[in-house]
């Protein structure tokens, strides 16, 4: 089996927001990083950019074999993406719902058929998958995204039975308000509709969170390090909410 530091990492949507804060965080444990974006992400040493679109159905397959040839692996596999546009749920047509359908499950799936036998071979691999607490506790104006990251968070179940017994983990990251760009954009487009100051919007966002403030990339990206890690070897099909506490559910 590889020790850490010779494991390759395969980060989507790796150049800004949640995605680059585990891309920097996988680095710094001494994994070989490659982070995929539709146009060239911006990087820090020690992070490889790939121009991808995990939306595309033509990307996933190229993708991969450019890793595993520059690379090796991926033994590391974070399934990120940012998100559709904000809309609720009767307000977004077909092309919107496709459109995230493409980049919230299939691209996901494609990419975990190339990749999870491999890991499967080598006696090890760990696919983290990126969603969101609206799953459980839904946001009426991120519609598509929560009706597609439940699907996912339900193909991750699934996934995560195929190669148990060969090392391989499937698991879940759901996070509460994080201070991304993302949540930026909904809480705009949320005050713009309901006519009322950003600041009145992101004041109410915060004011459920026991924590009593929005979580930090970074604070996501250490649940991912822990669920790719050897640490986390027995840890298999879950989803580890990060929120501050927000979500009303155990």
């Amino acid at each position: 089996m590889q020790s850490n530091a010779q494991r390759t990492a395969l980060v989507g949507g790796g150049g800004a927001g949640i995605g680059r804060a585990v891309a920097e965080a996988l680095a710094a444990q001494g994994h070989q990083v490659v982070v995929t974006g539709r146009k060239p992400p911006e990087v820090a040493n020690g992070i490889h950019p790939l121009v991808a679109d995990i939306s595309d159905p033509d990307s996933a397959e190229p993708t991969v074999r450019e890793v595993a040839e520059r690379f090796g692996g991926p033994d590391i596999l974070v399934l990120n993406a940012g998100g559709p546009p904000p809309g609720r749920i009767l307000d977004l047509g077909d092309e919107h719902w496709r459109a995230a359908f493409e980049l919230l499950l299939l691209g996901p799936l494609r990419l975990a058929r190339l990749v999870l036998p491999g890991m499967a071979e080598r006696g090890f691999g760990r696919v983290v998958i990126i969603t969101s607490t609206a799953v459980r506790q839904p946001q009426p104006d991120i519609a598509a995204s929560v009706v597609l990251r439940a699907a996912v968070t339900s193909a991750a179940k699934l996934l995560s039975r195929e190669f148990a017994d060969a090392g391989v983990t499937v698991n879940c990251v759901a996070p509460g308000p994080t201070d991304t760009e993302r949540r930026r954009q909904i809480l705009t487009a949320r005050a713009r509709r309901e006519g009322r100051p950003y600041s009145e919007v992101e004041a109410e966002d915060v004011a459920v969170v026991p924590a009593g403030r929005a979580g930090r990339a970074e604070e996501i990206a250490a649940a991912v390090c822990f669920l790719a890690s050897d640490a986390a070897s027995y840890v298999n099909g879950t989803v580890l909410t990060v929120d501050g506490g927000r979500t009303e559910t155990t």
